[in-house]
């Protein structure tokens, strides 16, 4: 008799993004951190957009506290909100100093449409939906930057000791950084039990369009995309 595991929603959800997952992961921009070949300015032109970018993405752990039913998921979301605000974006401030980026252009950066759009995005899901919708948007990329990380880690080993951008690919590489992506994944594997397949269908979408938002965040970024008129 063979026994099978059923797979859990959370790793359905994984399984079905894995080719979008893999062109963020084999993106030039993604490769170029790795090898330590990208250019200064592309890396501060992503510094820039992905601090705004935080600030907006940030909100959902705070929603996620208000939208918790119990004091145990408000604890964990409010630490989450916590961290990525000072562990998180500490990383992009110091990377900043390092590439000559002042505090002021950082803080009076202007989003792209792409920015934009990915934030508004995950925003309005979360203000309208429920506390699952919220963390079917925050999922791609507390998980995908991981696999990141980690992808990154291991294709360049010993040459990250030379490579200028390894704190970033250590810090999202991390042990820390892993059990934010795994918290979510148990709570919302909670949350899927038992619901009808109108409700999955559309957790999923936003599973699906968040890891699509990645890629285009990555392909803005590297091909520096703004705004086509002032």
């Amino acid at each position: 008799m063979t026994s099978t595991t059923l797979k859990s929603f959370s790793d359905k959800l994984h399984e079905r993004s894995k080719e979008i997952w893999t062109k963020n992961h084999t993106h030039p921009f993604v490769q170029a951190i790795g090898d330590g070949t990208l250019l200064e300015n592309k890396f501060a032109y992503y510094l820039k957009q992905d601090y705004i970018y935080l600030i907006e993405y940030s909100k959902l752990f705070a929603l996620g506290a208000i939208k918790a039913n119990n004091l145990e998921t408000m604890t964990k979301f409010a630490g989450i909100f916590h961290k990525t605000l000072q562990v998180e974006m500490d990383l992009h401030r110091n990377y900043c100093k390092e590439f000559g980026v002042s505090s002021k252009e950082l803080e009076h950066t202007e989003p792209t449409p792409t920015t934009l759009a990915y934030t508004g995005y995950m925003l309005n899901a979360a203000h309208h939906g429920t506390l699952a919708d919220i963390i079917a948007c925050l999922l791609p990329c507390a998980w995908d930057y991981y696999e990141i990380g980690l992808l990154l880690k291991k294709q360049n080993g010993a040459a990250l000791e030379t490579n200028r951008y390894a704190s970033w690919i250590q810090s999202y590489s991390s042990v820390e950084f892993a059990e934010v992506h795994k918290w979510l994944s148990k709570l919302l594997d909670e949350l899927t039990e038992g619901l009808p397949e109108r409700d999955l269908n559309r957790l999923e979408k936003h599973f699906i369009a968040t890891s699509r938002y990645e890629y285009l965040f990555w392909d803005m970024v590297y091909n520096e995309h703004d705004w086509p008129m002032e």
